[in-house]
């Protein structure tokens, strides 16, 4: 069946000829399709194919238009369900130890309403030193499970007992006296200010230094991690007993190796479990939208989205937006509702729709076919695979907001 793009207002749109089209040398496995304009500004379109996969543009562009079904859930990986959470036979079991493995009832209230964007400066509130450590890292997403009996009157001793930790770990299984580690240095502080709730819990900020070997050295920072709670279901987090902490979002940088020590320490010492947060392509749409709606307060520098395409070999498509038309776009679709402080999800919907459309009048691509998996403008990006990046501190509020609230549906109960 012939796919039909609908229509789309937007003047001025139309297509460099197809013969300016240059393909990439054969061992850089990508065919770059020609430019084409939105509003007379550039739209650049690069479509990777397998490395070693020579194909014209014709027949790449050919294959991705497929049926709607080639990307419907029964063809998407099945997760297994989380396990419920409990105390070991060690302490008296938590109130929570006979609750089954199930996800959480907040899935069912994911809002389709939220408040949009807007610049804030966040070092009012919070050290402009700490927020530094968040901005241009990129982080590994992870869901927590409440945390038992965590105290931030003990951040010196979870110090020296996650160092020891770690240094009994390398030695594998030696007993090592707290205090006496050699190998790394472990400081908890928290963070003052990111908590936009009497509910949310404060941050905690984790960094691990390796020793120097003179004394003069300076110590090498080899990982950071912090776990935070930013609007958080205010229902959710009161139904918690008194002896529990709710930090749902976990974020990562650093080894692989230290962030499975770190989890597992955390899992021993507060009887809580981690799982990867994966982020959706509806995510990311939100994303794309609330990051666009910024663009006329706080330029958002360009928008790229990339989508993956469901043929063989894998097809990958970015699509790099001018941030001007974009937020053209944006702004036309807001104005018909009128709800200036406000976004709704049949905005966001409409608002990919546009770009879709346009990349199908010009490409015969539907991109609907594939998943969005990942998003990336000046202010932040944000990847499928749950890895983040803040680009800017003034929207972080924002950022963290949507990333609690997706942590927050991950944590099983």
């Amino acid at each position: 069946m012939e796919h039909v793009a609908p229509r789309h207002s937007w003047e001025n749109s139309y297509i460099i000829d197809r013969e300016s089209l240059q393909e990439a040398p054969a061992d850089a496995g990508a065919v770059v399709l020609p430019l084409c304009m939105m509003g007379k500004r550039d739209v650049q379109i690069l479509a990777c194919l397998a490395r070693g996969c020579r194909r014209s543009w014709k027949r790449a562009a050919g294959v991705v238009v497929l049926a709607s079904a080639a990307a419907s859930s029964a063809n998407r990986p099945v997760r297994p369900r989380s396990r419920s959470y409990g105390r070991s036979c060690v302490e008296p079991p938590s109130l929570f130890w006979q609750t089954p493995g199930r996800l959480t009832a907040l899935g069912q209230r994911t809002p389709t309403v939220r408040g949009a964007a807007k610049a804030y400066n966040i070092t009012n509130k919070v050290d402009p030193e700490q927020v530094a450590l968040l901005v241009q890292n990129e982080w590994k997403l992870s869901y927590v499970t409440p945390l038992y009996r965590f105290q931030y009157t003990k951040l010196k001793l979870y110090s020296r007992h996650l160092a020891a930790f770690i240094l009994a770990e390398k030695q594998q299984g030696v007993a090592v006296e707290v205090g006496m580690e050699a190998g790394f240095r472990v400081t908890f502080s928290a963070v003052f200010g990111l908590a936009e709730k009497e509910e949310d819990a404060e941050t905690v900020f984790i960094q691990i230094y390796s020793k120097p070997m003179f004394a003069a050295d300076t110590p090498k920072m080899v990982w950071r991690g912090w776990l935070t709670c930013v609007n958080g279901d205010p229902e959710y987090l009161r139904s918690l007993p008194p002896d529990f902490v709710s930090l749902p979002l976990f974020c990562s940088n650093g080894s692989e190796y230290l962030t499975a020590r770190v989890k597992s320490w955390f899992g021993r010492t507060f009887d809580c479990s981690f799982g990867s947060l994966c982020l959706s392509s509806a995510t990311l749409n939100w994303l794309a939208a609330l990051w666009t709606g910024c663009h006329p307060t706080c330029d958002i520098g360009y928008l790229k989205l990339y989508w993956s395409m469901p043929t063989q070999p894998t097809l990958e498509v970015e699509y790099t937006v001018n941030p001007h038309d974009a937020w053209e776009l944006w702004n036309s679709i807001c104005a018909q509702d009128g709800a200036e402080d406000m976004v709704s999800v049949e905005e966001v919907q409409r608002f990919m729709a546009g770009l879709e459309t346009h990349l199908f009048r010009h490409f015969k691509i539907y991109l609907s076919a594939g998943s969005l998996v990942k998003v990336s403008t000046a202010l932040g990006s944000a990847h499928q695979d749950g890895k983040i990046k803040i680009g800017s501190s003034d929207y972080i509020t924002t950022l963290l907001t949507l990333l609690t609230e997706c942590a927050l549906l991950k944590t099983p109960v």
